[in-house]
């Protein structure tokens, strides 16, 4: 089981985002240590501008311990800030390290535009399809199954609810 990755993410907060610290605050709300160890993190793989091969060095340089080192450096590579290159990368030629991804921008860019589609689909097929995944999501203890249970088809399947 991985751990969380709550963040704090209100449209408005976006808006007023200026610099890493405040990057840091949303991605590691209430936790300053953390916030601390990622824009480090962050601030060294931009200052490099190549692969990093070992983060340890910023525990003894900025005083982060090595578990929050640990912790927000694993946040930031499951959001899709950094990534991890492995040496058998033929892309880097065997370096082997960390450096600053663009897989987060990429998946909120799609997101957004997803959104966007969705939002404009307003066909009376997609709706109505719509409405019957959003049933199929309703507990059962609200009475989902009152009435012996329903019959839907989506995408040409037919699924007994």
């Amino acid at each position: 089981m991985t751990a969380p990755t709550k963040i704090d993410f209100p449209h408005r907060r976006v808006r007023r985002l200026d610099d890493l610290t405040d990057l840091a605050e949303m991605m590691f709300p209430g936790n300053r240590s953390q916030q601390h160890a990622a824009a480090r993190i962050l601030l060294e793989l931009k200052r490099a501008q190549r692969i990093v091969p070992n983060l340890a060095p910023l525990q003894d340089r900025y005083g982060v311990s090595r578990r929050t080192l640990q912790r927000a450096r694993a946040k930031l590579a499951r959001l899709g800030l950094i990534e991890r290159v492995t040496w058998m990368n033929s892309h880097y030629g065997g370096q082997e390290g960390w450096r600053l991804s663009g897989r987060m921008s990429a998946a909120l860019r799609r997101l957004a535009d997803r959104l966007d589609r969705w939002r404009g689909d307003t066909r009376s097929d997609r709706i109505e399809k719509e409405e019957i995944l959003v049933n199929c999501l309703r507990p059962c203890s609200e009475g989902a199954m009152e009435g012996g249970g329903t019959q839907a088809t989506v995408r040409g399947d037919s699924y007994e609810r």
